[in-house]
C-alpha cells in the first residue's frame, strides 16, 4: 500500500508518497510529471517513513544540510536507478552536468560513452526531488535547465545550499 500526506513548504505544497519500504515520491504541486507514478489506489496517512521526510524537509528549508536521509524507494528502470544513485552522491552546496554524469556512468559501464540526452530523461523523472537532488544537475556550459519543478524553484533551492551560483544563468538571460 502507498500512503501520502502533505507538507507546505516555502516553495509551496509539496505531496509526499511511501510504500513499506520508502519513500517513493516528493513533488511540488503542479510541477511536470506530478504523481505520475501514483497507484491510483493509495491511502491519505503519515507513516514513519512519511514522518521522517518532514523531519528531513523541517531541517533542509531552514538552510542546514540534514545528517540523514528518510529511507528511499525509488521506482524506475536499471538505468534510472543508476542516474539517481549518482545524484545522491553531489554534494550538498554543489552542481555537476549532464555531461559528467553521462561520462560517470559510461565508465561505470565500461562504454566509450553515453548520451547525456537520456541522462537528462532519467534526472527530469526522479520521482523524489530535493531529497534526490535533481535540482544540482545544470548544463555542461552552466545553463539552469530541466527541473520539473521549474526553474525559479531550482534556483531558489540552489540559494539555499549556498551554492556558488556565479557560472549559472538561466538560458536566453545571459
Amino acid at each position: 500500500m502507498v500512503y501520502t500526506c502533505r507538507y507546505k513548504s516555502p516553495l509551496g505544497e509539496i505531496l509526499l508518497a511511501a510504500d513499506e519500504i520508502g519513500l517513493t515520491g516528493l513533488w511540488f504541486e503542479g510541477e511536470k510529471y506530478f504523481a505520475d507514478n501514483l497507484p491510483e489506489e493509495h491511502k491519505s496517512q503519515e507513516t514513519q517513513v512519511l514522518s521522517e521526510t518532514k523531519h528531513w524537509l523541517d531541517i533542509y528549508f531552514t538552510g542546514k544540510e540534514p545528517d540523514f536521509f528518510p529511507p528511499l524507494h525509488p521506482m524506475g528502470s536499471v538505468f534510472r536507478q543508476s542516474v539517481w544513485d549518482i545524484l545522491l552522491q553531489i554534494p550538498y552546496g554543489q552542481t555537476t552536468t549532464y555531461g559528467e554524469i553521462a561520462h560517470r556512468l559510461a565508465r561505470k559501464q565500461g562504454l566509450s560513452k553515453m548520451s547525456a540526452q537520456a541522462v537528462g530523461g532519467a534526472v527530469g523523472h526522479n520521482e523524489i526531488s530535493i531529497i534526490i537532488p535533481c535540482h544540482r544537475v545544470v548544463g555542461t556550459n552552466g545553463s539552469l535547465t530541466g527541473y520539473a519543478g521549474g526553474i525559479a524553484k531550482k534556483i531558489w533551492l540552489l540559494e539555499l545550499e549556498h551554492t556558488d551560483m556565479s557560472h549559472l544563468f538561466v538560458p536566453g538571460k545571459r
